[in-house]
């Protein structure tokens, strides 16, 4: 029987989100699946759109639009996916194309090319001079002696501006050889050819396969040219794995032994693999060996014949962490991350839709991994907010593994040494079950002793510095014993902003209600939110006074600080902007744990999951930094921040400790961080957050919406919180709208709505009805997000 398939196109909008119905042409009925790639005609213009086939109907006497092709021999997205996206829909308020291509590597998802096709009102002559015998041209093929013209004929209607779907080149290939050495061995080239004779002789030498593109650097490509067309060589293509490199490096290494903490960690989670269970959260201090935990179910999941995800919240995690995954289970390791280039990201991904890799590692998207038979999942430093998305799809990977882990039966592992507030709660109701390790996995190893320093005390003793006497006299100490420190500083470039201390005058990103910071690197001001760059200012644009000053810092500034003061020491720097280059965390962080350092000054990425045995003093320059943003979560931000960079330091054998540096050494969130108290502040923190009813005494949900116009903004905004305060219950609290924390980006303002709610059942109906007035022409120009248990409200 002829079927009829069911595609959801990628146009995401509230009137696409379902799945349109397409007749399957008779060549393609043998090779469409459901899950497979198509390009299907769509709208008036019946332009190409990528879709993905979700299912299929039986024969329809409704004429219908047919499939125009099919992009894939085998289907890209699994039955476990396509259901995926459907129960994601509920809460994650995104279109399910938009949550199916988030599934998949980025090579996977077609490119539009612009077209120009011509009406019927286009003279001949245009038509033949544009067009030549072709109905249709890419934008990208147009003579530029045209361009006028087109444009002209465009505007006036005679020339139609499409968009085409195109697939994308997906798999790398290398071009190699073989020597047909008979043939060769018979030819006479004659003397005149030297560079052919030298060729000839070097094969007739070396007769084994080898690389085309090492012949054409050797030889030349016309020469080497020459040897193919006249069968002296014959080619052949082998498909090549992008990141087949990094695995060679990596030598093999044993499973440790187990302490019996650890050892009572792995059978009690392993014996729920193949059963429906309870998430676990792992509660194991710095240095407990929580991945060394990881690494023995993870063995043990494998020898059952299943499959298992980890997750790293951080790119510069990634290599240490990928280098121990790797040196236990060589290539049955797939790493899947953002600092890898799409092409390497597609290789990983075939290499786990193809079976060959059994274990995959990598930061949040990696949740969406091909795998099959999943045993388990796990989720290391599970309290950092990098797991949710802040664009759109704004899913967080811990709720997408709750529903894959339920579907597989496989356990669900959330380990942190500061697990979320909400995280903790859970366990405490026996939501989750709650497991602790409480002792370094290395018994020479000692919790690091914590110092507070109060700027205050020496502010008037010294001129204003990144450094206190206390931890300055502390790092001279460590680098005299030949040991190593690692100073965090909570923010990146150079200086704050640049004010004129005359008028007051700072300067500000033109696009964006935000001060500019400096870069002393490329002697620019940079926007951290849209990118604008401009040149330092000398003068005071309004007051044109020369008493322009930069305030604030950044770890460039003090890298330059610490070099005047230590000029001996071998300082590195590793931040957003020193990291930009693919490779650089990984070879920053070879250099330092080689001992090519003697201080890795960096901002938030080096706080967590580093080991260093070497490390004996770790220094926070500014614990303040994330006290002051106004979100309810800074304090337990802060807390989080300042144990997880503790722990890097004492690790092995040598005593460690730890010198914060502060404004506010009281405040309870730096109080309990020195003591390493996590069950002091999880008992502070629930109060405050009972009283001012926050998750997790209640869900959250927050709504932006975004415009050029503040006025009609504001009035929008007034609109949506009416439709809410009509469809939902008196419960239910509505904070807002109020202007967002940084209220302008882009050149749009942002203003927010926050929902606070117990139980709700009519919020995901209104949600998604506000979602389909956006899209109404009066609304067309009005920007919306709405984000489900949103981690960040600046």
């Amino acid at each position: 029987m002829k079927k009829i398939a069911q595609v959801i196109v990628d146009m995401p909008l509230m009137q696409t989100d379902k799945p349109f119905s397409y007749d399957i042409p008779k060549h393609l009925r043998d090779v469409i699946s459901v899950g497979s790639r198509v390009h299907v005609p769509f709208g008036n213009g019946n332009r190409l759109l990528q879709g993905f086939v979700v299912d299929f109907l039986d024969e329809t006497d409704t004429a219908l639009k047919s499939v125009a092709e099919v992009l894939d021999f085998e289907p890209v997205l699994n039955k476990e996916q396509i259901e995926l996206a459907d129960k994601m829909r509920h809460t994650v308020f995104s279109y399910k194309i938009s949550l199916l291509k988030a599934m998949l590597p980025s090579l996977l998802n077609s490119q539009y090319e612009k077209l120009l096709i011509p009406r019927e009102t286009l003279s001949e002559d245009d038509r033949q001079v544009i067009f030549g015998s072709q109905f249709s041209l890419s934008a990208n093929d147009l003579d530029k002696t045209l361009e006028n013209k087109v444009t002209r004929l465009a505007r006036s209607g005679q020339i139609q501006v499409d968009y085409l779907a195109k697939d994308r080149k997906t798999i790398k290939t290398e071009t190699f050889y073989n020597v047909n050495k008979q043939r060769l061995s018979e030819v006479d080239l004659g003397n005149r050819a030297k560079k052919r004779l030298e060729l000839q002789q070097y094969l007739l030498e070396n007769s084994q396969d080898g690389k085309i593109a090492e012949l054409n650097k050797c030889f030349s490509s016309p020469v080497v040219k020459y040897f193919i067309e006249h069968g002296f060589l014959e080619t052949y293509k082998v498909e090549q794995n992008r990141s087949d490199d990094y695995f060679g490096r990596v030598e093999e290494t044993d499973f440790l032994t187990l302490n019996a903490q650890q050892q009572n960690v792995v059978d009690s989670v392993t014996e729920k693999i193949g059963q429906e269970s309870k998430p676990f959260l792992l509660q194991g201090i710095t240095g407990s060996g929580k991945t060394e935990v990881y690494l023995h179910i993870i063995d043990k999941v494998l020898k059952l014949g299943k499959t298992a995800i980890v997750l790293v919240p951080e790119i510069s995690l990634t290599p240490q962490m990928t280098h121990r995954f790797i040196s236990r289970f060589g290539n049955q390791v797939a790493i899947m991350h953002s600092g890898l280039s799409d092409g390497e990201k597609f290789d990983e991904w075939r290499k786990i839709k193809s079976g060959q890799a059994k274990v995959v590692v990598g930061a949040r998207s990696a949740i969406f991994a091909p795998l099959e038979n999943i045993g388990a999942i796990i989720i290391d430093e599970e309290h950092e907010a990098t797991y949710k998305q802040e664009s759109n799809p704004r899913y967080h990977a811990r709720d997408v593994a709750l529903l894959r882990a339920k579907y597989h039966e496989a356990v669900l592992v959330l380990g942190s040494a500061t697990p979320t507030i909400e995280s903790r709660a859970r366990a405490s109701k026996g939501v989750y079950e709650f497991l602790r390790l409480t002792q370094r996995a290395n018994p020479l190893a000692t919790i690091p002793t914590v110092q507070v320093v109060d700027f205050k005390d020496v502010i008037g003793q010294q001129e204003a510095s990144n450094f206190t006497p206390v931890l300055l006299d502390n790092i001279r100490d460590r680098l005299a014993k030949k040991e190593q420190v690692v100073l965090m500083l909570n923010r990146r470039g150079y200086s704050s902003f640049v004010m004129c201390r005359d008028c007051g005058y700072v300067d500000e990103c033109p696009n964006c209600d935000i001060s500019l910071t400096l870069h002393m690197d490329t002697r620019t001001m940079n926007c951290h939110y849209c990118g604008h760059q401009a040149a330092i200012p000398n003068v005071c644009p309004d007051c044109q006074s020369r008493s322009i000053r930069y305030y604030g810092t950044g770890t460039q500034k003090a890298y330059d600080e610490l070099e005047a003061l230590l000029p001996d020491a071998r300082i590195i720097r590793m931040d957003v902007d020193t990291t930009r280059q693919k490779g650089a965390h990984e070879k920053i962080l070879e250099t330092f744990g080689n001992g090519g350092a003697d201080i890795l000054l960096g901002t938030q990425m080096i706080a967590k999951g580093l080991d260093f045995p070497n490390v004996t003093l770790v220094g926070v320059l500014n614990a303040d930094t994330s006290l002051n943003l106004p979100d309810f979560r800074a304090a337990e931000r802060t807390f989080q921040l300042l144990t997880q960079v503790a722990g890097r330091a004492g690790r092995a054998e040598k005593a460690g400790e730890v010198v914060i540096q502060t404004y506010n050494p009281n405040h309870y969130a730096i109080q309990f961080a020195k003591n390493q108290d996590y069950e002091g502040f999880y008992n502070y923190e629930m109060d405050i957050r009972r009283q001012l009813s926050y998750p997790p005494y209640y869900y959250t949900v927050g709504l932006t919406l975004s415009h050029r116009d503040e006025t009609l903004l504001v009035n929008k905004s007034y609109q949506v919180m009416e439709k809410l305060r009509s469809y939902l219950s008196e419960k239910v609290k509505i904070l807002g709208p109020t202007p967002k924390p940084i209220a302008r980006t882009h050149n749009l303002y942002h203003y927010q709505i926050i929902i606070k709610y117990r139980f709700e059942d009519n919020l995901e109906a209104v949600l998604n009805d506000i979602l389909e007035w956006t899209q109404e022409p009066d609304n067309k120009d009005l920007r919306i997000a709405i984000d489900h248990e949103p981690q960040n409200m600046m």
